[in-house]
């Protein structure tokens, strides 16, 4: 089953672009990471907030408190579509690298899905 692509754009045919099922379960899990709550005016709740901790200072105990932040929202928004493995959090400089094990619910089938945020430095 083909799924509209995020971000949303256009093919080579001029047409809405599409993305298989793998593809679009991973945009979801970016839409949850990088979207802030509020930000959606139907769903004030929605999102993971990782972009509001740009700020915050690059530590090990950074990276723990944000694993335990994406692993709920996670869990929140998208528990109905996969079953959360582990969820990986890697300070970097100036960098916060997420990597995501999970298991496609419909599927069964396990991915693993890398994402990259900007860190707050010390």
């Amino acid at each position: 089953m083909t799924q509209v692509a995020f971000p949303l754009r256009f093919d080579g045919r001029g047409r809405t672009a599409q993305s298989d099922e793998d593809r679009h379960v991973r945009d979801l899990i970016e839409q949850v990471l990088f979207t802030s709550p509020g930000e959606r005016v139907m769903r004030p709740a929605f999102g993971g907030g990782v972009l509001q901790l740009v700020f915050a200072g690059n530590s090990q105990e950074f990276a723990a408190t944000t694993q335990f932040l994406v692993q709920g929202a996670l869990q929140q928004w998208l528990g109905g579509l996969i079953a959360v493995e582990s969820v990986q959090v890697e300070a970097q400089d100036a960098t916060i690298l997420i990597q995501v094990r999970y298991v496609n619910r419909r599927t069964e089938v396990r991915q693993v899905a890398g994402f990259v945020a900007p860190g707050g430095g010390q």
